[in-house]
């Protein structure tokens, strides 16, 4: 039994003794004496009913807080953990073993992998780290690779291989992810092939690069997009400064740099 519940139970064993007290003092005692004990047993319950309602109220909102708390961080265990050294350690952030354990090596790593992607260094796996690293609580808000077809996964990878091949694997996710929130905008096709063959959307395909064969990497990249990992925070455009001629590209609000590339909305 916890502390709390044992000083519940002191209370209301201390609430019943007082109530039988009271019963056999009217029944056995003196009226007037018995009437002092009862106001001051009005007073006393009034008393324990406020302090029970007020540990309740404390008790809910630990219990709230404790049901929010679902991020990770230093000391943490569990399959979050899990997932996080996983997918750390195949993009090169984490050289660990996968134990499911928050140490010292996970908290480097998150560290390193909020400062290359633009978050708050904190080594704390919040929800934006999580949602960065494509880690959701709720399985409704990622992207499966498991329903996308053979041939867009492929297409897919084609085009991370052919437009961000020697860029950060966190720069080829977004290229990636890119392709993918065109999908989800009505600006646009919604499919990934209407989207990456629409007319001089990527050079990749203008050039005939968009038919050289993708690397392992380019794949992970594009499987990492399809289940909900999103470096480029909802862009829509990319470009790369050093090479840019289109005045209207700088237009674009600006969202993050990865590698060579600026990713815009």
């Amino acid at each position: 039994m916890s502390d709390r519940e044992t000083f519940f139970q002191k209370i209301m064993n201390k609430r019943i003794k007082n109530r039988q007290n009271i019963i056999k003092d009217y029944i056995v005692g003196d009226f007037f004496m018995e009437k002092r004990k009862l106001i001051k047993f009005i007073i006393i319950e009034f008393f324990l009913v406020s302090l029970l309602g007020l540990t309740l109220i404390f008790s809910k909102y630990e219990n709230d807080m404790e049901s929010i708390e679902t991020l990770s961080k230093y000391g943490s265990r569990g399959s979050e953990v899990t997932q996080i050294q996983t997918k750390l350690k195949r993009w090169g952030y984490y050289s660990g073993s996968i134990d499911g354990i928050y140490g010292s090596e996970t908290l480097a790593a998150v560290k390193y992998f909020q400062r290359k992607n633009g978050l708050t260094v904190d080594g704390i796996a919040g929800k934006k780290t999580l949602e960065a690293m494509g880690i959701f609580n709720s399985s409704g808000n990622s992207n499966s690779s498991n329903s996308t077809s053979s041939s867009d996964l492929n297409l897919l990878a084609r085009t991370v291989y052919s437009e961000a091949r020697g860029e950060p694997y966190a720069g080829q996710v977004a290229v990636a992810a890119v392709v993918l929130n065109r999908v989800k905008s009505s600006s646009f096709p919604n499919t990934i092939a209407g989207v990456i063959y629409q007319k001089g959307a990527f050079t990749a395909v203008s050039d005939g690069q968009i038919n050289l064969t993708p690397n392992q990497t380019a794949y992970n990249a594009a499987r990492d997009a399809l289940n909900g990992w999103d470096p480029s925070y909802g862009s829509i455009y990319y470009f790369n400064p050093s090479t840019a001629t289109n005045a209207w590209i700088w237009s674009r609000p600006h969202v993050v740099t990865i590698g060579k590339h600026r990713f815009c909305k």
